[in-house]
């Protein structure tokens, strides 16, 4: 495993933590978007975006999505955009699936939230690389994840493993993830690690906590498994390229 280092402990509460690294190469083979595309790469860590209290709101957002599927294995998926819910081994379109019952289970103000959070995180990302926020798309897939020490069941259950978010999702320029549950407190490993030649970087979760990065292979990560209890988060990703970006979710 090498050296690990913690860049960012669940019981610290930080405004603003900011690593400058050296963007990867693999910008130049893709098409450049002036004013977005990193010029500027690195990482970030803030508990100063979003406050305990909305991500608890967010959390039951995810909580109540969730309970009408979930995964035979340890990761379970939610997206609201394209309506993507794990259910067994298999995802199924929560809209189609369940029509009108939606109504019931999220309100205007679930998506209002939603929309306001992503639009926080988004400045600050902006603000971060020096980049203009209005040149940035919100991009899929964007999802809550819920993870448990359940074994994994099929591939889709297997998050641990080392990537790159540029090779696995090809729209993605930028990643943040919103931590919607406390390491060490509601579940034990699930760290998120930065892998870097000869050391790791770790983020414990914090509810509230939002870790941001720019998307290539400068910036290669896993999850560690989650060895009890469960570890909530939503994965809120942009672009720079307009033709890959996507509207909020909006309530069907």
């Amino acid at each position: 495993d090498g050296v690990t280092e913690v860049l960012a402990h669940h019981s610290e509460s930080l405004q603003d933590k900011f690593v400058e690294i050296p963007c990867s190469e693999d910008y130049d083979s893709h098409k450049r978007f002036e004013g977005c595309t990193p010029r500027k790469c690195g990482r970030g860590v803030t508990d100063a975006v979003i406050t305990r209290e909305e991500a608890e709101r967010i959390r039951r957002i995810a909580e109540r999505g969730l309970s009408l599927g979930g995964s035979d294995g340890g990761a379970s998926i939610l997206d609201l955009h394209s309506g993507a819910l794990s259910l067994g081994k298999h995802f199924v379109n929560l809209y189609r699936y369940f029509g009108d019952k939606i109504q019931d289970i999220f309100t205007e103000e679930d998506f209002a939230l939603y929309r306001d959070v992503r639009q926080r995180i988004q400045q600050r990302i902006a603000q971060a690389f020096g980049i203009s926020s209005a040149s940035m798309y919100l991009t899929k897939p964007t999802f809550f994840s819920r993870i448990n020490n359940t074994e994994a069941k099929t591939t889709h259950d297997e998050y641990w493993h080392p990537h790159v978010d540029k090779v696995t999702y090809g729209s993605f320029d930028y990643t943040s993830l919103l931590y919607l549950s406390d390491y060490a407190e509601d579940f034990g490993g699930g760290r998120f690690v930065f892998m870097d030649a000869g050391s790791n970087k770790t983020v414990e979760p914090r509810a509230g906590r939002v870790s941001f990065f720019t998307s290539g292979s400068e910036n290669l990560h896993r999850v560690e498994k989650v060895h009890w209890g469960t570890r909530y988060a939503i994965t809120i990703s942009f672009t720079c390229n307009p033709d890959h970006g996507i509207g909020d979710p909006v309530l069907m």
